[in-house]
């Protein structure tokens, strides 16, 4: 079950989506909270200002998360514009923001070029809002498998997310692989046979490569309208 809530912090007023999965699950994940592979009964993802600056990110998350284990995530997205797909029962959410557009294979010390910054909350009618603060441009994606899989698949399957979120951001119509700061997380039923693949070819790898595509690319392009503007998106689509 998805929820999404706000809070007052720093100023501004912040968006948090926590999935409840509930027992009997575990996940892999890229996250600095429950991070690696174990079960979880929760994954949340956290907005924050754009100009954070605490030194202490595991307590602060920690601080906005529920008991138990689960898993823990942030961005500067806009975390209440999320997006949601799902295709033969499998599950994906993704926040996107691109104001840092990267490629993973980057000349070192060659700075990444910067669109406009987002704003926190977008306002209805906004044609270019303009930004609240500076915001990292932050993909973080959550998809939900209601299989078994193995620790090799859900290694695959982290695989699978990126390509096909890479293949989302190319056909929005930017020129990366991602952003340097995106969050993953996959999560796997624990009882029952365990899954052996979970790459784009296997059964429950194409079903979570076209639920996260279809999560990111609506999300791009929701950052595109919001962001650049109705004109910018048809010159980057087009």
């Amino acid at each position: 079950m998805l929820s999404l809530s706000h809070r007052h912090e720093d100023g501004a007023r912040l968006a948090s989506l926590l999935w409840e999965l509930g027992p009997g699950w575990r996940t892999i994940s890229s996250a600095m909270v429950g991070g690696g592979i174990g079960p979880a009964e929760w994954v949340l993802n956290a907005q924050v200002v754009g100009a954070y600056s605490r030194m202490d990110p595991v307590d602060h998350l920690l601080e906005l998360a529920p008991s138990g284990r689960g898993v823990a995530m942030m961005t500067a997205a806009s975390v209440a514009h999320y997006t949601r797909a799902e295709d033969g029962g499998v599950e994906a959410v993704a926040t996107v923001g691109l104001r840092v557009p990267t490629w993973a294979a980057s000349p070192e010390g060659v700075p990444d070029p910067e669109l406009r910054p987002e704003r926190l909350d977008p306002q209805p009618g906004d044609r270019v809002p303009r930004p609240a603060c500076p915001a990292p441009g932050t993909i973080n994606v959550i998809v939900a498998v209601p299989v078994a899989m193995s620790d090799a698949a859900l290694v695959n399957a982290v695989m699978t997310v990126t390509e096909a979120k890479a293949q989302a951001l190319a056909e929005a119509g930017y020129a990366c692989t991602g952003t340097a700061s995106d969050a993953v997380c996959v999560a796997a039923r624990t009882g029952g046979p365990e899954e052996l693949f979970g790459g784009p070819r296997s059964t429950w790898g194409a079903r979570l490569a076209r639920a996260v595509h279809r999560s990111v690319l609506d999300g791009a392009h929701a950052w595109t309208r919001v962001n650049l503007g109705a004109g910018a998106e048809r010159e980057q689509t087009g």
